[in-house]
């Protein structure tokens, strides 16, 4: 086994788990385990304590989590699991083998409901089964290891996996017009980014344990704007003739709530790990061209 600090991240086939993977060349002091779903269901505990005692790596990245929003609303017991109690499980084992852990969360804990970004110690208020979860999650990581560092993030896209930019793409190749809600208002975050600020948080560590900083922090891209504005942003810079229209939410039913408002509020981040974040725009943009490099 390698003397290389191992770096353990769990849902290695979504769309963080992958961001991660390909920079993870870039920090070559590290030595990287990456487990998916099928390597490790974090659920099974058994077999998480079993990887532990045997790897005992020196930080976890919980990239895992059930992201199914609306199927959540059926699926209530699943989602606990997995957001909530295996989460739990994860921090209390990270804590016995002093394993450094990192869990990522979302802006879906808060009711959507204020008109201002939202602070880390703002009162939760989820509406959903899936905003229900990941908030006792977070709450299971703090109690079972307080040194637990929270990550909650906001609209994740990635050239990977399913999400709103590459829906957003197909669609704009299919139709000649396409229907966006534009009364929702938050910041997209684009997961190379957050998967770098990750380990750069893990690598100032590494150099000194004092850079460590345990608590719940909020992460995305710079800028705020609603999910039309975004939609009209993806078109512009593929030179799509598709047409975007806006809609209310009331338009477009789902049956789990979205957040009407989602902005998280990133200072604490900022200077707690002196990370300078990157405007939601230039990160689209990188992320549109390594898409489009690669179509």
């Amino acid at each position: 086994m390698s003397s290389l600090p191992h770096i353990l991240v769990t849902g290695a086939n979504g769309q963080l788990g992958k961001e991660l993977r390909a920079i993870a060349t870039s920090f070559p002091d590290f030595e990287f385990v990456f487990l998916s779903r099928e390597d490790l269901p974090i659920h099974h505990f058994p077999l998480v304590r079993n990887f532990f005692h045997t790897l005992k790596p020196a930080y976890c990245i919980n990239a895992a989590a059930y992201t199914a929003v609306d199927r959540a609303e059926q699926e209530k017991e699943l989602a606990f699991q997995v957001n909530a109690e295996a989460v739990g499980v994860l921090a209390e084992v990270c804590r016995e083998y002093s394993t450094h852990f990192i869990h990522i969360s979302t802006d879906y804990v808060f009711n959507g409901r204020g008109n201002s970004p939202y602070l880390p110690d703002d009162p939760t208020d989820p509406q959903s089964v899936y905003g229900a979860s990941k908030q006792k999650g977070e709450e299971l990581a703090i109690k079972n290891n307080p040194d637990s560092i929270i990550l909650r993030t906001s609209w994740v896209y990635s050239e990977f996996g399913k999400n709103f930019v590459k829906t957003m793409i197909q669609l704009m190749k299919e139709r000649e017009s396409i229907s966006v809600v534009s009364d929702q208002i938050g910041s997209p975050t684009y997961a190379a980014d957050l998967a770098e600020a990750m380990l750069n948080i893990i690598r100032q560590t590494e150099r000194s344990k004092k850079n460590w900083h345990p608590g719940i922090y909020h992460f995305s891209n710079e800028g705020v704007l609603s999910w039309y504005d975004f939609a009209v942003a993806i078109r512009d810079h593929i030179g799509s003739n598709c047409k975007v229209q806006p809609i209310p939410t009331s338009a477009y039913p789902t049956p789990a709530a979205r957040p009407a408002y989602s902005v998280l509020d990133k200072t604490s981040f900022v200077k707690g790990f002196g990370i300078s974040l990157k405007p939601w725009n230039l990160s689209l943009k990188h992320c549109l061209d390594k898409l489009t490099a690669n179509s």
